[in-house]
């Protein structure tokens, strides 16, 4: 029903509501796979941080301006033994040098990111970088609702991690917890991951080539010195396919 001079309001603005709703809505659903992982994985650090004597801000902080993952678990080692600034420098480029790789495929998709670029930039996990690289037809072909898209899953898998590491810190603060395994767990992950794009993918040369260049590269320089030479490898590999169909 129409009031007088309650003008309608213009059909435009409505679809452009439900058009942010929907890229929301698809953002959520997107991420929920990581959710799944997150919240539970963060926990897990939030624990073991607690167990390592730091407790609730800690656990804030560094999910909150280091959002490393695996680093983070290692890094509650490093500040628990004593670690020199420049030893846990080397540490966490050595750790965190595979986003230098993949990261290279994003450049053009963050290119009209705008002012959310530097976030993009930092949120780029390796969860987050399989979601937004694994099915296209998940991604707005609009460029307005494809960068905010890509906001959105970033900053909610950003989100999941520290509430988990939140939680689990509070949590680890009142249960008694053994933290031996515990960092295998995003490794775990990670697999999931990889077995649920190898279900879903028709192209699985670069998922072959990867694991047999990192079982050679473990072969040859041992499990301290391969992850380096591997994506060095992997990264020229995928380069010399890259003609390919990889959909």
């Amino acid at each position: 029903m129409i009031f007088p001079g309650c003008p309608p309001r213009p059909l435009h603005f409505r679809s452009i509501q439900v058009k942010k709703q929907n890229v929301l809505l698809r953002s959520f659903q997107t991420s929920l796979p990581v959710m799944a992982g997150y919240v539970v994985l963060g926990m897990g650090f939030g624990m073991v941080l607690r167990v390592k004597g730091f407790g609730l801000p800690w656990a804030f902080a560094m999910s909150l301006f280091i959002y490393a993952g695996s680093m983070q678990f290692v890094l509650a080692n490093l500040l628990a033994g004593g670690a020199s600034l420049l030893a846990t420098a080397a540490t966490t480029l050595l750790v965190n040098a595979r986003h230098l790789f993949y990261g290279i495929s994003m450049i053009d998709r963050y290119r009209e990111s705008g002012k959310a670029k530097p976030y993009l930039i930092f949120a780029l996990t390796d969860e987050t970088y399989s979601l937004l690289s694994t099915d296209p037809r998940l991604i707005p072909t609009d460029p307005a609702d494809r960068n905010r898209f890509y906001f959105l899953v970033s900053a909610m898998n950003h989100a999941y991690w520290i509430l988990g590491s939140v939680l689990g810190s509070v949590l680890g603060g009142i249960l008694p917890f053994d933290s031996t395994g515990i960092d295998f767990s995003l490794t775990a992950l990670f697999i999931t991951i990889v077995v649920d794009q190898w279900q879903h993918k028709s192209g699985r040369l670069p998922a072959v080539l990867g694991f047999a260049i990192s079982i050679a590269c473990l072969a040859v320089f041992g499990p301290d010195r391969f992850l380096i030479p591997a994506m060095l490898l992997i990264l020229a590999a995928v380069y010399g396919i890259r003609g390919r169909e990889m959909a």
